[in-house]
């Protein structure tokens, strides 16, 4: 049997990030939100999402990490917009693990 961190390849690890960015319906519908339209601020998002602005921001900051999406500071608001590129690498690695 081959040790652990041969089989864990990098491409599995971010794989990992992303579906655990992914493991929540809020966060669902973060990107379903971001993904419809080119960007959208923070209190918008709190206006249309069923949860605290305290739990969105943490929600965001989950996705944020996970390289899902990226925000632009404006004091006093926040911009936040998908990242495309990565958006893309997550949609290719969690279909090629899911075969």
């Amino acid at each position: 049997m081959q040790p652990t961190q041969d089989i864990l390849s990098e491409e599995l690890k971010q794989t990992a990030r992303f579906a655990k960015a992914l493991g929540h319906p809020i966060r669902l519908a973060i990107l379903e939100l971001l993904n419809s339209q080119a960007c959208c601020f923070h209190g918008d998002m709190a206006e249309i999402l069923p949860v605290a602005k305290s739990t969105l921001s943490q929600h965001l900051k989950e996705l944020k990490n996970a390289g899902l999406i990226q925000g632009n500071i404006s004091s006093p608001t926040i911009k936040y917009c998908i990242n495309r590129e990565n958006f893309e690498l997550a949609k290719q690695l969690l279909s090629s693990a899911l075969k």
